[in-house]
């Protein structure tokens, strides 16, 4: 008996957890588990089911639609592993991280390819069979290089990128081919400590936390929908350096954690928020 998960965003009204039930019980689907919350200042309805049974997606959506309010989004879908493309520049600990994951069986989907700037982590990614590309952006301006990676990308089947400390800027071209797909993770000193060596200028004028953000990739830089955060403790005496191998771990997490939510259909984008169950 196959699992789906069911997700539905609209205008709130009355009744729609009953209407959502009442069409899964005429189609003699069970609702294994189902989260929904209401966004009362902007009115809208979010729900997450999981569902077994036989599932006839086409008819089962259709009846939904019929029955919701008119600006509704329906996602239907069986449960299966997605395919992921990894980017990534010189850092190490994130990739490896999610290799290390995905080697072991911990990451719920199939990591079709590493793609990254330098050849610095191929050996690393060759370590867990992974095909790995090298598009050298070298003498080449942003456009020409992203057209190059791109032809890399469509030779894959892809559902979601990840960023994983892939260091350039994406331009607008780029992120509307992969829109709410590209996950990036930056340290949360953002835009506090923008430029060369972040965790030595938080060094010097004295934090007290330092953390990282996971989000989806917008047209604004390191602002678009946040998916998960985390922070620790750090104090005088910790060195720059110091402070650089806890960012990393705390870094590597949250991209893992914030993976995680999105693999499993947990994270709906409303606006520049999300809503995560």
């Amino acid at each position: 008996m196959s699992c789906h998960i069911l997700k539905i965003d609209c205008s709130d009204a009355k009744g729609l957890i009953y209407k959502i039930s009442d069409v899964l019980y005429a189609n003699d689907l069970n609702i294994e588990k189902n989260d929904e919350f209401v966004d009362n200042e902007n009115g809208k309805f979010f729900y997450r089911a999981l569902i077994s049974g036989e599932v006839d997606v086409k008819k089962v959506t259709t009846q939904l639609q019929e029955i919701m309010p008119n600006d509704v989004n329906i996602n239907l879908a069986k449960k299966t592993r997605k395919k992921v493309i990894i980017m990534a520049t010189k850092e190490s600990h994130c990739l490896g991280d999610l290799l290390l994951k995905y080697y072991s069986g911990e990451l719920n989907a199939e990591v079709v390819a590493v793609v990254s700037n330098y050849d610095y982590l191929q050996e690393l990614a060759e370590k867990f069979n992974v095909p790995y590309h090298h598009v050298s952006a070298e003498g080449l301006g942003r456009v020409e290089h992203e057209k190059r990676v791109l032809e890399v990308l469509k030779t894959y089947p892809c559902d979601y990128i990840i960023l994983a400390k892939y260091m350039r800027i994406l331009t607008s071209d780029f992120v509307k081919e992969y829109e709410e797909r590209i996950i990036n993770i930056h340290h949360s000193f953002l835009p506090a400590f923008i430029g060369a060596n972040p965790y030595k200028q938080a060094f010097i004028r004295g934090v007290k936390i330092i953390g990282a953000t996971a989000h989806f990739v917008n047209d604004n830089l390191d602002e678009g929908p946040i998916i998960a955060q985390d922070v620790i403790n750090v104090n005088h005496e910790y060195s720059w350096r110091d402070m650089q191998r806890a960012g990393r771990n705390v870094e590597k997490n949250v991209l893992s954690h914030a993976v995680e939510l999105v693999l499993e259909d947990r994270v709906f984008v409303h606006g520049n928020k999300t809503v995560i169950f």
